[in-house]
């Protein structure tokens, strides 16, 4: 019985030792267990957070797309007539050069030429007739001026070889934000519609000077030039990409973009005014004379759209007299502020162009004073 009792007390020691090592891996696995439920949960939260942060700065940047928006427009009108001053047609180019780079500066919406002679030239469409004393110097400006305006990959699509635009490779870039190099990334583009053939119920397909073709949302007609907003994500290995069309003046309105300037024809002074594109017109008109009150002492009025009228070579008054549908002999009362904007100046006179960056120079903090109590329309 002594020698069965020693032999059994070892069998229970190596029992009690297997428990013990199965307890203590047991143990080990809870705690692992334990600690992987605790990591879970820290994912969890930080997920949740990382969440609510992401859909906090889209809150915000959507409030400040929302904000970011200008509505209000900048017009000014000039007479055609000033490229007659030049002697040639490589200085008549860099002239209307030199009015497109100003204006793109200033983020002018609209250029209106006017006629002083009453040529009526409404159209910059036509064959080159060269280039006489009083006409087609409206024309060309316009011409020149779009052809700026444009970005340089759409150029070939909308402005054929024509003796207007000769030199026009000669002048400055504009290189204002809708003029996108090929891998530039932005939420606009401008493209023209390509003429093939999509799919039914798809749209159009558009050449946005990309490496990629845009498949807008509608089908348009070939050859028209749009402004595109891109959609976000793009899949990267999609054959195109996917867009949909906006107006022209989105960009500035939602995103606050400068997207360039329009060409208007107006055939005398008044069609100024009464062939505006806005329905409610000019809210603010502002003529600009050596005559006129001095910039310094003006403020400006809140607006929606506002028009700065310059003159040619015998100022504003020529364009008055030449108008028949004008009653008026003072071009002062024509316009809701008439200004020098260059007071004491040393020279008997200010070359249009000049005047034009001396203008708007003068009157930009006077223009965004004014535009920070908007109106009611």
């Amino acid at each position: 019985m002594a020698d069965g009792g020693v032999a059994k007390r070892p069998r229970e020691a190596v029992e009690r030792r297997v428990d013990w090592r199965r307890w203590k891996q047991e143990r080990k696995a809870e705690k692992k267990k334990w600690k992987e439920l605790k990591l879970l949960k820290k994912l969890e939260k930080q997920r949740m957070r990382e969440l609510a942060e992401k859909q906090a700065e889209q809150a915000r940047e959507e409030e400040q797309k929302e904000d970011r928006g200008r509505h209000y427009t900048l017009s000014v009108a000039l007479p055609g007539s000033i490229l007659n001053n030049a002697q040639s047609l490589e200085l008549r180019t860099y002239l209307a050069g030199q009015i497109a780079r100003a204006c793109a500066i200033f983020c002018v919406d609209e250029i209106v030429v006017f006629d002083e002679y009453g040529e009526d030239a409404k159209s910059v469409e036509g064959e080159f007739e060269g280039i006489g004393k009083k006409g087609k110097a409206c024309v060309q400006l316009a011409r020149i001026l779009q052809y700026l305006e444009c970005p340089q990959y759409l150029r070939k699509s909308f402005f054929p070889k024509h003796g207007d635009l000769q030199f026009a490779g000669l002048l400055n870039p504009l290189d204002s934000p809708h003029h996108m190099r090929m891998d530039e990334d932005s939420e606009y583009r401008e493209g023209v519609v390509l003429d093939r053939p999509s799919k039914p119920g798809r749209g159009s397909f558009v050449n946005c000077g990309m490496k990629k073709e845009v498949q807008i949302d509608r089908q348009l007609q070939p050859g028209l030039r749009v402004t595109v907003r891109l959609q976000e994500p793009q899949n990267p290995e999609a054959k195109v990409r996917k867009g949909i069309v906006v107006s022209s003046h989105h960009p500035r309105t939602v995103s606050g973009l400068y997207w360039g300037y329009s060409v208007r024809l107006a055939s005398c002074l008044s069609a100024v005014f009464s062939e505006c594109p806005f329905k409610e017109g000019y809210d603010l008109s502002i003529g600009t004379s050596e005559r006129g009150s001095s910039v310094d002492q003006v403020t400006l009025p809140s607006f929606r759209h506002a028009l700065v009228v310059f003159g040619g070579l015998q100022g504003l008054e020529a364009g008055v007299d030449a108008d028949a549908n004008l009653e008026v002999t003072d071009p002062s009362l024509l316009f809701d502020f008439y200004l020098n904007t260059c007071p004491s100046q040393g020279s008997r006179t200010i070359r249009t162009e000049e005047a034009l960056l001396i203008s708007l120079s003068a009157l930009r903090p006077r223009i965004e004073e004014a535009v920070k109590t908007p109106t009611d329309s």
